[in-house]
């Protein structure tokens, strides 16, 4: 975490006054904290109630804010950071974070992935044009490129005493509610039915299910 005790309101007036001089928009400094060491391209907004500290970069023409925290972190171009938390990761460019994003440390979202309300990822890798939109845990994880998490999806990486990786290839659709039980492999092109908890690898093109038929209780709740 960063070390706030010697940051005070003049050094943080100053380094945003210099970014204004190099084309960064910053409409309005209300709660607004930037560290020294940070680097932001021309063209980027940074909007109310953000903070950027340590050693960030970030990239040309983004949206940072409102309301996010960066810490050690580097953004690409064109990418949107929107009320959303990141530390020591790497975030390409033409990249959709947020609203309601935590991005722990040791995480690589690559090029125009889009990550969306309430998904937590941790140390894993996001290939290009994936999207995980919402209520998502990606955690120890290496996923490929064009993937789609349905709602409600879980790596399941932790079994009381180890962290197992979950490994994911391209172009795969999973489900709601799926659970990812690692250590397990979901090969290229497969479906994982919504409602599945996937312990076994998964094959190329395959169609995995993993969970009981629907049985009705006639009149039971009347009983």
């Amino acid at each position: 975490m960063f070390d706030f005790k010697n940051t005070d309101k003049a050094s943080v007036k100053a380094k945003i006054d210099a970014l204004r001089k190099d084309g960064v928009s910053i409409p309005l400094e209300d709660g607004i904290i930037i560290s020294d060491g940070v680097k932001i391209g021309k063209g980027t907004v940074v909007l109310p109630g953000t903070v950027i500290v340590g050693e960030t970069e970030i990239g040309e023409n983004c949206t940072v804010g409102p309301n996010s925290y960066i810490e050690n972190c580097k953004l690409g171009d064109n990418t949107l950071f929107k009320a959303s938390y990141a530390d020591s990761s790497e975030i390409g460019s033409s990249v959709r974070i947020g609203p309601f994003c935590n991005i722990r440390p040791d995480s690589v979202i690559s090029d125009d992935v889009k990550i969306g309300d309430f998904v937590e990822v941790k140390n894993s890798k996001i290939g290009r044009k994936t999207s995980v939109a919402h209520l998502t845990y990606v955690g120890d994880s290496d996923v490929g490129e064009r993937c789609n998490f349905g709602c409600g999806v879980v790596t399941v990486n932790y079994d009381g005493k180890n962290k197992h990786r979950t490994v994911i290839g391209d172009n795969v659709f999973i489900g709601c509610n799926v659970n990812l039980v690692a250590p397990v492999k979901v090969n290229d092109n497969a479906y994982i039915a919504a409602g599945s908890t996937i312990t076994d690898e998964i094959p190329e093109y395959a169609l995995a299910i993993a969970r009981s038929r629907q049985t009705n209780k006639e009149n039971w709740n009347k009983k």
